[in-house]
C-alpha cells in the first residue's frame, strides 16, 4: 500500500525547465510523481503566484538557483521508507525557503526533518471528515473547526518533527497537518489542490501568502507583454512559420507571434477535410480578420481521403493522417520558403502551440526542444530545420484561453472545445468516406448548437459526437422501417482531460438535440448517451 496519492510512476525529467521570463514571485512544485502535480501549480497560479514543476531529483543547488519564494511538494505513490522510493535533497530543508509538503510530500518533509512515518492500518481514501486543532493556526485561518478534505494514503505521520506544531487531524490520522511558523514549513496530509476538499484554496493561499509571504500579483496579462519581447529577441529580423489546426493552442500561439513581428509571420492551415462543419471557414475568416495574420491555405481534402479509403483500424487512421500532414505541411513550407528566399528573406522559426503540460509529460527538459506531434498524429521530420519558438510552453490551457481572448480572438476559436488532431476520422467507427463525413458533420452541428443555445458550453468539457458507421440500426420513419445508422453522445466534465466525469445534461436538452438529429439528418435513426466517466472509458472513443 503507498504512503501517498496514488498516480503513475515519477517522471524521467533531465533537468529542471527554464523560467519564463516574469516579475514577482517563483513557486517552485516537486513533484514526487503525483497525478496531481500539474494540479497545483494551477491552483498557485489561480493564487496570482507563478508556479512551475520540477522534478524530486532536482539539487539543492539547482532549485535555490532559481531563487524560489516558496517551495511545494507534491504527492505520490510511493511509501517514503520503501526501497527506492523518490526521495529530495536534504539541503533543501536547510535553506531557509518556504516549504509545503502535500501528501507524500508532507511525509517526506516529516520523515526527513525527525518525524515519524507509519504504516498503521488506518489507510484513507476519498472524502473524510478533518478537525482542526489549536488556538488559531494559520493554514485554517478563519476557516470552519471541522471540514471534509480529500484523503489518499497508506501510511501516516505519527510524530511531527521538533518544532512543529499539529493542527489538524482525523479519525485515522492523529497528525494530518502541521506548521513551523517561525521556519516557515508547513504541510497537510491531505489533497488540498483537489476540489473535493472544501477549503483546500485558501488552505494553500494561506501558506503561500501569510506563512511563505508571497505577494499575489501574477496574472496572465503580463504574459502578452513578455512573450512579445521575448519573441522580437528571438526572430530579430527573420521570418517564421507557423502551422494553424483550427484549434486553441495554435491559433493563440500565432496570434501572439504576430502581435510581436507582424508581417514576418506566415501561417499555414492544412485543410484536411476532418473539421467539423463552420471550422475551415472559422480559420480563413476569422482569425484573419482578428489578427492581420498572413495565411496560406492548402486544399487536401481529397488526398486525405483518398489515402483513408477503405481504413477503418483507428491506429491505422491516426497513421495514414499523420503522414499525410507532414507531407503537405513540408510542401507548404518549401513554397514559402521559396517565396522568402525570392525576397532576400530567411525562414528560421517554427512556430509551435505547445503548452505547460506538454513541456512537463515530455520530460521539462530545456535543452533541444523537440516538435512536438500534430495533434498527437505524427510527427514532424527531425530534419525539418526551423528554431522553435513556443510562446505558450509555461501556460495550462485556461491561461492561453484567456490570452487569447485578451489577443481579441474570437470567442468561438477561444471557447473551441478541444478536438482530436485526427478529427472527425476517429469519430466514425469504421471507414471512412465523404458520405460519412457528412452525415457526422450534420450531427455534430446540431449538437453542439443545442448545447450553446442551453448555455452548457461552459459547464461541459467537449462532448464528442460518433457515429457507429458499421453498425446499422432497425428504426420507423415516415411509417416505413428504415435501417439507419446509430450516433453517440459523449458529453464529459473534466479540468485537464486526466479523469472525466459523464456530463448530466437536462433530459429536456437531450431530448432536443435527439429530435432534431432523427428529423434532419438522413441515414440517422437512432441518438444514444455514453454514461461511462474516465476512467475506465477514455474520452474518444477511437
Amino acid at each position: 500500500m503507498s504512503g501517498g496519492s496514488a498516480g503513475p510512476a515519477p517522471g524521467t525529467h533531465d533537468e529542471v525547465p527554464a523560467t519564463a521570463a516574469h516579475d514577482g514571485d517563483l513557486v517552485l512544485v516537486v513533484d514526487f510523481g503525483a497525478q496531481y502535480a500539474q494540479l497545483i501549480a494551477r491552483r498557485v497560479r489561480e493564487a496570482r503566484v507563478y508556479s512551475e514543476i520540477v522534478p524530486h531529483t532536482v539539487t539543492a543547488d539547482e532549485l535555490l538557483a532559481r531563487r524560489p519564494a516558496a517551495v511545494i511538494l507534491s504527492g505520490g505513490p510511493a511509501s517514503v521508507y520503501a526501497e527506492g522510493a523518490p526521495g529530495l535533497d536534504p539541503a533543501v530543508f536547510d535553506a531557509g525557503t518556504p516549504t509545503f509538503g502535500i501528501c507524500y510530500g508532507f511525509q517526506i518533509m516529516a520523515n526527513t526533518m525527525g518525524g515519524t512515518v507509519e504504516q498503521t492500518g488506518l489507510a484513507e481514501f476519498g472524502g473524510t471528515a478533518l478537525e482542526v486543532t489549536g488556538a488559531d493556526p494559520t493554514l485554517f485561518h478563519g476557516l470552519p473547526r471541522q471540514q471534509s478534505v480529500w484523503m489518499s494514503h497508506g501510511d501516516s505521520v505519527t510524530a511531527a518533527p521538533p518544532g512543529f506544531d499539529v493542527v489538524a487531524r482525523t479519525a485515522g490520522t492523529p497528525v494530518a497537518a502541521f506548521e513551523d511558523a517561525e521556519r516557515r514549513f508547513a504541510g497537510v496530509q491531505f489533497h488540498p489542490e483537489v476540489l473535493h476538499s472544501e477549503h483546500g484554496q485558501a488552505v494553500l493561499e494561506h501558506f503561500l501568502y501569510e506563512i511563505a509571504g508571497c505577494t499575489p500579483s501574477w496574472t496572465t496579462a503580463n504574459v502578452i507583454d513578455e512573450q512579445v519581447a521575448a519573441i522580437q529577441a528571438q526572430v530579430g529580423d527573420k521570418r517564421a512559420i507557423c502551422g494553424l489546426s483550427g484549434g486553441v493552442d495554435s491559433a493563440v500561439a500565432a496570434a501572439l507571434v504576430q502581435r510581436a513581428i507582424g508581417e514576418q509571420l506566415t501561417c499555414v492551415f492544412v485543410d484536411h477535410g476532418l473539421l467539423r462543419e463552420g471550422e475551415a471557414e472559422q480559420v480563413e475568416r476569422d482569425f484573419v480578420a482578428a489578427t492581420g495574420a498572413k495565411l496560406k491555405v492548402v486544399d487536401a481534402r481529397q488526398r486525405f481521403l483518398d489515402a483513408l479509403a477503405g481504413v477503418a483500424d483507428p491506429e491505422d487512421k491516426r497513421k495514414i493522417i499523420g503522414r499525410e500532414f507532414i507531407r503537405v505541411f513540408e510542401q507548404a513550407a518549401r513554397e514559402v520558403v521559396a517565396d522568402a528566399d525570392a525576397a532576400g528573406e530567411d525562414v528560421e522559426f517554427l512556430v509551435q502551440g505547445t503548452l505547460y503540460p506538454d513541456v512537463v509529460e515530455s520530460g521539462g527538459g530545456s535543452g533541444t526542444a523537440n516538435i512536438k506531434s500534430h495533434h498527437n498524429v505524427g510527427g514532424l521530420p527531425d530534419d525539418l530545420a526551423f528554431g522553435l519558438v513556443e510562446p505558450l510552453r509555461t501556460l495550462f490551457k485556461d491561461e492561453v484561453r484567456r490570452v487569447g481572448s485578451q489577443l481579441g480572438l474570437p470567442g468561438e476559436i477561444v471557447g473551441r472545445q478541444p478536438f482530436p488532431g485526427p478529427g472527425l476520422a476517429i469519430r466514425i467507427v469504421g471507414a471512412v468516406d465523404a458520405e460519412r463525413l457528412r452525415i457526422l458533420r450534420a450531427a455534430d452541428a446540431i449538437a453542439r448548437a443545442e448545447l450553446s443555445a442551453a448555455g452548457l458550453d461552459d459547464e461541459i468539457w467537449q462532448c464528442p459526437v460518433v457515429l457507429l458507421a458499421d453498425v446499422r440500426s432497425v428504426g420507423v420513419q415516415g411509417d416505413g422501417r428504415t435501417y439507419g445508422h446509430p450516433i453517440v453522445l459523449r458529453p464529459v466534465s473534466s479540468e485537464d482531460a486526466m479523469t472525466a466525469d459523464w456530463s448530466r445534461l437536462p433530459y429536456d436538452v437531450l431530448a432536443r438535440i435527439s429530435t432534431r438529429i432523427t428529423n434532419e439528418v438522413r441515414d440517422i435513426n437512432r441518438v444514444t448517451l455514453d454514461v461511462t466517466s474516465k476512467p475506465p472509458g477514455t474520452i474518444e472513443w477511437e
